[in-house]
């Protein structure tokens, strides 16, 4: 579709009169204007760019997410710094940004949070002409709310163009990933973000006065939750942002991110915690985990959701502080301890952090 028939149709989505009750006296804000919308996501637009990255040779990362790797980013300062999701940063060799005017700009790394899953980037040469774009928040949301995405312009033969995608709000629920992840409160759309190679990572989610709402993270298939089919995405919402990011500019995380890590990734089903995958040379391997094992409970206490075991894993006070597993292994059930590690000492930093 058009960027500009695009425009049109979200902003006549938004725009559209609601029915309202006859007897109803109450006052309601005042319904933006189809232009007033269009101007706000043009210039939310505007303020999108590609990220490209190349991780350091021999980085953990690479295996799973590839040394090579490509998303979006988007201008939320005065000073060029761009917000974007963590994963495509980690352990960075080389940054690049690329405009949507085809410039391909260095950057450096500023910040990386483990906790919310946020990177920090900055250009080294000036942007140009670009606004940063003002942060929204997930609680002025509601559900089948027209929201915009937007990919950014990543260049070269096997690259992407960037673009924009009409999508929906679905709901907001806690999310925890297989990889020692939780979130609360996150963002869940449909449909999922188009664009000429479907990359989801980093895209900025704006609702429709322009602001920012949300970093892409995760293509899923269970948008809607409850087990039902829904393909869709997973935004990480900029509220977790605002609290911390003087913190992330000053040191390059935030104290959140300075937590226990064990090197597992972990599945929960029917009321079991069970471990899929274990980190070489991880404080898990270590310790003689290994897949298939069924983790009862932590320090005594019985976890049966990767949530519930998250957060006891990281109620400590030291990120190296022994950590009492109670696992069941075939049909054996023992105690072993391991020494967990603080995650942010086992990456290799990208320069600038």
């Amino acid at each position: 579709m058009r960027a500009s028939s695009l425009w049109l149709s979200v902003a006549l989505s938004i725009s559209a009169p609601l029915a309202l009750p006859v007897a109803s006296h109450a006052a309601t804000p005042a319904t933006p204007s189809v232009q007033a919308i269009m101007e706000a996501m043009n210039k939310a637009n505007a303020a999108v760019v590609g990220i490209r990255v190349t991780a350091v040779e021999g980085s953990r990362s690479a295996e799973n997410l590839g040394k090579k790797r490509t998303g979006s980013g988007v201008v939320i300062g005065a000073d060029g710094l761009v917000l974007t999701i963590g994963y495509l940063m980690l352990e960075a060799e080389h940054i690049e940004i690329v405009t949507q005017d085809n410039r391909v700009l260095p950057a450096t790394a500023v910040a990386y949070d483990i906790a919310t899953g946020f990177g920090l980037v900055r250009p080294l040469l000036p942007l140009r002409g670009v606004a940063p774009v003002t942060l929204g928040s997930v609680r002025d949301l509601k559900p089948g709310e027209p929201l915009m995405a937007a990919t950014g312009n990543t260049g070269g033969a096997n690259g992407d163009n960037g673009g924009v995608s009409m999508t929906q709000l679905v709901n907001t629920r806690a999310f925890s990933g297989t990889w020692e992840y939780h979130l609360d409160t996150a963002i869940f759309t449909s449909p999922p973000v188009a664009s000429s190679r479907g990359n989801h990572s980093g895209a900025p989610l704006f609702n429709h006065r322009g602001e920012l709402v949300g970093v892409g993270s995760l293509l899923v298939m269970d948008a809607a939750g409850e087990n039902r089919r829904n393909p869709g995405n997973m935004f990480v919402p900029v509220d977790l942002l605002k609290p911390i990011l003087a913190e992330m500019r000053q040191s390059g995380s935030s104290s959140q991110s300075r937590r226990p890590w064990l090197g597992l990734t972990s599945s929960d089903r029917e009321g079991k915690v069970q471990i899929v995958r274990v980190s070489a040379d991880s404080p898990a391997e270590t310790a003689g985990l290994m897949p298939g094992v069924i983790v009862l409970a932590v320090d005594g206490d019985q976890v049966t959701t990767l949530e519930a075991f998250y957060k006891k894993v990281w109620a400590r006070t030291a990120p190296n502080e022994p950590i009492k597993l109670t696992i069941m292994q075939g049909s054996e059930v023992k105690t072993i301890v391991l020494t967990p590690q603080d995650r942010m000492l086992t990456l290799k930093k990208p320069a600038g952090i």
